[in-house]
């Protein structure tokens, strides 16, 4: 086998953090500041969010994907409210039951077509309404991009969005990798506006720590909320960093010259560098282009297994032999090129 990568292929999580952000990390740790978000940093990312969306909005600074998800359907859910979400989504999958057990609410997974619920499907859900022996859909939450690497299309979030407003329930966008979906769809200011404020979005978990950040997530409140009760929430679901300038400080060396896009730019055409590298040792097994930073081939067990001790990633679906391979913020052209020296190793020998 020829030498492995120095990146992982197996999550964008692997990968460190952008060195703009350590610097602004250390900056920030000059000196003394008051607690709790009472600080210079976390007003000026404030700012910095009101001007990313184009309106005044409601930022609660987090600091880790699951909490943040947490926190977001904590400030929209009313008292017997459920939880419309996909089956592969990942406060239904990947959460350890987090929001059902935390916020005492019932999450209603829908089938995915790879990983999109679609509108029809909250009209299905939506029948329950009324009824008192059934938990009453109040939010549905949707991911972009997807735990398969799709992509929902401005349009399509807009009309779940409409559906869901017409039977009285609001919207919840995971945006844990956010970064990738609005460079994959466009790459401006307009594409992220578009497909969250435009299209209905109530409330947005941002994600920063997937795309180069230390341990920083958001949640944007888009419509009105009550802000005043929303910091209390804050704080029951453990998500009310003391020292907040540090997280700030990281979203601040991100969104200045709108940096978040660049590097999830450069993630995402990593990823189809890595796939069309695929597509000539896989053949139709490479499957679709990514439309994100993850690539999901078909490759045997054996073969996975091999590839995996030499360069770990994650078995996606057992069932079709569905690997995942991410791409992150500094992954290279050589990372690609040795990882697909490493499959077409594994392959011939096989």
């Amino acid at each position: 086998m020829p030498t492995p990568p120095a990146c992982s292929f197996a999550s964008d999580n692997a990968a460190g953090a952008h060195p703009l952000v350590l610097e602004a990390i250390s900056a920030a740790n000059v000196g003394h500041a008051l607690a709790y978000g009472d600080d210079r940093w976390t007003h000026r990312a404030s700012e910095m969010f009101n001007d990313l969306f184009g309106r005044s909005v409601s930022t609660l600074l987090t600091m880790n994907g699951t909490g943040s998800n947490v926190l977001a359907l904590a400030t929209l859910l009313r008292p017997g409210d459920a939880v419309i979400c996909t089956d592969w989504s990942h406060v239904n999958d990947d959460e350890a039951a987090a929001p059902e057990r935390i916020l005492g609410t019932k999450l209603i997974p829908v089938p995915a077509d790879r990983g999109k619920m679609s509108a029809a499907q909250i009209d299905e859900r939506a029948r329950a309404i009324g009824n008192l022996h059934h938990a009453q859909p109040g939010v549905v939450t949707i991911t972009q991009a997807t735990e398969w690497g799709t992509l929902y299309t401005i349009d399509e979030i807009a009309d779940i969005c409409d559906r869901a407003h017409a039977h009285g329930m609001s919207v919840h966008l995971d945006g844990a990798r956010i970064a990738n979906a609005v460079a994959a769809l466009g790459g401006t200011l307009e594409t992220l506006r578009d497909m969250t404020v435009g299209a209905g979005v109530d409330a947005v978990s941002f994600g920063g720590t997937k795309n180069g950040l230390l341990g920083a997530e958001a949640v944007i409140h888009l419509g009105q909320i009550d802000r005043a009760r929303s910091v209390y929430l804050r704080k029951q679901v453990n998500q009310l960093s003391s020292k907040m300038r540090f997280v700030a400080a990281q979203f601040i060396a991100a969104l200045e010259d709108n940096r978040w896009l660049e590097w999830a730019r450069h993630a995402n055409a990593m990823a189809h560098r890595l796939h069309a590298g695929a597509v000539e040792i896989l053949g139709s097994q490479a499957i679709d282009a990514p439309e994100v930073n993850s690539v999901f081939p078909i490759v045997g067990a054996d073969a996975a297994e091999a590839l995996r001790s030499w360069c770990f990633f994650w078995e996606w679906d057992a069932t079709t032999s569905r690997q995942r391979w991410m791409t992150a913020w500094d992954t290279t052209e050589d990372d690609v090129g040795l990882f697909l020296a490493g499959l077409s190793a594994v392959m011939t020998a096989g």
